[in-house]
């Protein structure tokens, strides 16, 4: 741990010129202490890394100090730096793994390039944390220990014990064989095989996971995104999902496919709402259909089954009654 945080460092310095302790503090999650014993590491080791005083002062390396890699074009090396942007290896515990890893890439470019593909990458944003209308888009928080513990045993091959809370169950250990780790919007998830059936768990719900001795039971070669697109077909056509048949404004026709499961068919309508679009999707029970119909309001109108439009017309009354009454 301690070789990593020297190396980042030294990159540091590299980047940004002089920094002053507490600054180096910030960026590394150390104390200033630790920093100072890590300057005289370095300086033991023979990198030239120097302290200038004064109001201004901090730590800066002797010019000319640096590693070049040599061969990575400007589009090899945004490319690098884009996806380095992206946030989906915090569901995997890597993000200070990716932080440094670009760190890294960034120090070694040509001088001819590191400029510019820095300078480049600033003016893209991939996966910001809200969308334009401010809404959050919420993303797994796995703690490292037990992410690092699950992507060891998915890498080594080993079976897995995990504490896992399903959704409105009580939490209880079970036994493993990982097969690959994947994230979707931020969220990460397990697959997994369990007395031979296929698994699947959503990382922020492993409350405690430990690695096991025992090779798991799983097939050399994997497919994942194959695999991944199995689990979600038998996850659609599967338990209490349900089928409605709506109209909707084409304005929110994004809205409700982004909600439902599937879209099994789709129509433009005729007659007096013509420019509607008629649809028949899937939702994962009655619920779940009840709540993105309202949430429309009267933008969209399910047309059966008969069951949801009874719900739906209860609600709208309920709320008619409750804002025709004065306040008291």
């Amino acid at each position: 741990m301690r070789a990593d945080r020297l190396v980042s460092l030294v990159l540091l310095l590299r980047q940004r010129g002089r920094l002053s302790a507490t600054a180096l503090a910030q960026e590394l999650e150390v104390s200033t202490r630790t920093v100072l014993r890590d300057i005289e590491a370095l300086s033991a080791a023979g990198v030239p890394v120097h302290a200038e005083r004064g109001r201004y002062g901090g730590f800066a390396l002797l010019p000319g100090f640096r590693t070049e890699l040599t061969g990575l074009n400007h589009d090899e090396a945004l490319a690098l730096l884009v996806a380095g942007s992206r946030r989906g290896a915090q569901a995997f515990g890597l993000g200070s793994a990716l932080a440094s890893a670009m760190l890294k890439v960034v120090d070694a470019l040509p001088e001819s390039h590191r400029d510019t593909a820095a300078g480049v990458a600033e003016r893209l944003l991939i996966d910001p944390e809200t969308d334009l209308l401010a809404r959050r888009l919420e993303g797994d928080d796995v703690p490292d220990p037990i992410a690092g513990e699950v992507r060891r045993a998915v890498f080594a091959g080993r079976k897995l014990r995990i504490r896992y809370e399903a959704v409105g169950r009580t939490p209880r250990w079970r036994t493993v064989d990982p097969i690959g780790l994947v994230t979707v919007r931020e969220q990460g998830y397990l697959l997994a095989t369990r007395s031979g059936e296929d698994r699947t768990y959503r990382l922020s719900r492993i409350l405690a996971a430990e690695e096991l001795a025992e090779p798991a039971e799983r097939p050399e070669r994997v497919d994942l995104d194959r695999a991944w697109q199995e689990r979600g077909t038998r996850f659609r056509t599967g338990g209490d999902q349900v089928t409605v048949l709506v109209r909707v404004d084409p304005a929110r026709r994004e809205e409700l496919v982004g909600t439902a499961l599937a879209v099994l068919a789709e129509d433009a309508e005729e007659g007096e709402r013509n420019g509607w679009l008629r649809l028949e999707v899937t939702f994962q029970d009655a619920r779940h259909a009840e709540w993105v119909l309202w949430k429309l309001a009267a933008d969209a109108e399910a047309l059966s089954p008969q069951w949801l439009r009874t719900a739906l017309h209860e609600r709208a009354t309920a709320l008619a009654a409750r804002y025709g009454a004065p306040t008291r």
